[in-house]
């Protein structure tokens, strides 16, 4: 990693006593596991100015200023989460967390461009210009929560488990150690005090960015079993940091991953465009692989992938491809990822189709149909995605047709672009398409008027000349 994120002595120079309000008491010296949250003391790794590289001006004007306020307002208030990470790796984070012991009512009333939103765990946006900073209280210990009825509604402390002990609601707000402990990754849980320039570790998070490791905070069954999104959240941020997993970490995997069935397709569909549109697209498909957790978000894919290594190397090309268009800040499109993880799944219907006797574009139209359909069951995929991804589709077969006035029309056609990479695709993953994507390739360089000659109709498909109809004479009176 370069030069060290923090002095190698800090852990046994800078450990302090905090009580429950997050006020100093005591120095420890030596290092000391982290206690429960149950007791009133807790032990806190802080790490002081000149022991680590973070620099106010890295961090945004909007995010000093929440924090600012805040603590004027006389509440704590600490950059958070990947913000601090990403910091403490020498990166440049574009989006700033705000934790606080402020209420959401409490930081809506200092801020004038605010709202709560969430449901699940309320969250504040304070809004600077085109910027949004994301507020939250400090959460405690779900068990903690009280009885539950209908606290929810008036803004007090609530949480709600299901029969399974997923967390259907979270709203329990707690103090600093209590709120480290409930995040879901050590490498996410430092906080960053931009009064005192210092950086707060409750979970050996600074450990671990050292040993480049992605680590579960807790029980990693049991934290899976309160949120399964967490297994995906382990896998995106190994994909992203380049991180190896713990071992623990890794090991609940495979026993919780069922779990994930009982997440709503739309949730899932929140946590696919956090997988694939980061810039890690291929390596983060790899992950997935690795501890087969493709099957719960697409399990028609993963079927035609196990079979059929074109597939596979058809949707990892997409991948790279999604990320080298990312690192050259060119538009993506949920959309062509999505055809590209279903286009297994759409052609193998389609040959099936046509086989009994349906016609080419009939088969298509059904074959994608059917494939949506059956990928809703699991992911949401909202109509402004999957209708283009049908054009595409359906777009293959009319790329088949090299002459005529049609032909040299598609090129005006707004999904031209769109089918035509993807057509090139699926030339790099190994499909046979007789050259097409060379052809078209060619045909888009020419000047407009030799394309026409170009693609004029050939002898077989010019029209018949009009028959010259004979008139009968009037018939004389």
């Amino acid at each position: 990693m370069g030069k060290a994120l923090f002095s190698p002595f800090f852990i046994s120079h800078f450990q302090y006593r905090l009580s429950s309000t997050g006020k100093r008491r005591t120095c420890v010296v030596g290092f000391a596991p982290v206690e429960t949250s149950e007791q009133a003391l807790i032990r806190l790794n802080i790490i002081p100015r000149d022991q680590h590289c973070i620099s106010r001006k890295n961090i945004s004007d909007g995010a000093l200023k929440v924090m600012s306020r805040l603590r004027s307002g006389g509440y704590q208030a600490y950059l958070v989460g990947g913000a601090v990470r990403d910091l403490l790796l020498d990166g440049h984070p574009k989006d700033f967390d705000i934790a606080t012991d402020a209420t959401p009512e409490d930081v809506t009333e200092l801020f004038r461009n605010s709202r709560i939103i969430g449901r699940r765990f309320r969250i504040v946006h304070v809004r600077f210009g085109r910027e949004i900073i994301e507020v939250t209280t400090f959460r405690g210990h779900h068990d903690s929560g009280g009885n539950g009825t209908g606290q929810h509604e008036t803004g007090g402390n609530h949480s709600r488990q299901s029969a399974s002990g997923l967390l259907l609601r979270d709203n329990v707000y707690g103090t600093l150690a209590e709120d480290a402990a409930r995040r879901d990754l050590t490498v996410n849980a430092l906080y960053y005090d931009s009064g005192t320039f210092e950086v707060f570790d409750h979970v050996h998070g600074l450990q671990d960015l050292e040993k480049r490791s992605v680590c579960i905070i807790g029980d990693p069954e049991q934290r899976y079993t309160e949120d399964p999104v967490r297994m995906l959240r382990v896998v995106r941020f190994a994909a992203k940091l380049g991180f190896d997993v713990e071992p623990q970490t890794a090991a609940a995997i495979p026993r919780c991953a069922h779990l994930l069935g009982e997440i709503p397709a739309a949730r899932l569909f929140d946590e696919f465009l956090k997988l694939f549109l980061a810039g890690y697209a291929a390596s983060t498909l790899d992950k997935l692989l690795e501890y087969d957790l493709l099957r719960y978000l697409f399990p028609a894919t993963y079927a035609c992938i196990r079979q059929d290594d074109s597939a596979l190397t058809l949707v990892q090309a997409a991948m790279g491809n999604t990320d080298e268009r990312i690192a050259q800040q060119k538009p993506v499109t949920p959309a062509f990822i999505l055809a590209a993880l279903l286009w297994p799944v759409v052609k193998a219907h389609s040959t099936r189709l046509e086989d009994s006797g349906d016609a080419p574009m009939l088969a298509m139209s059904n074959a994608s149909q059917e494939a949506i359909q059956d990928a809703v069951n699991h992911i949401s995929i909202p109509r402004r995605f999957s209708q283009p991804m049908r054009e595409i589709w359906e777009f293959q077969l009319r790329l088949q047709r090299r002459t005529g006035r049609k032909a040299a029309e598609l090129i005006e056609h707004r999904r031209f672009r769109a089918a035509y990479d993807f057509l090139l695709l699926r030339e790099q993953a190994g499909e046979e398409t007789d050259e097409l994507g060379t052809w078209w390739t060619e045909v888009q360089e020419l000047p407009a008027e030799e394309r026409l000659a170009t693609m004029a109709a050939s002898p077989g498909q010019r029209k018949r000349p009009r028959r010259t109809r004979t008139r009968r004479p009037n018939p004389t009176p």
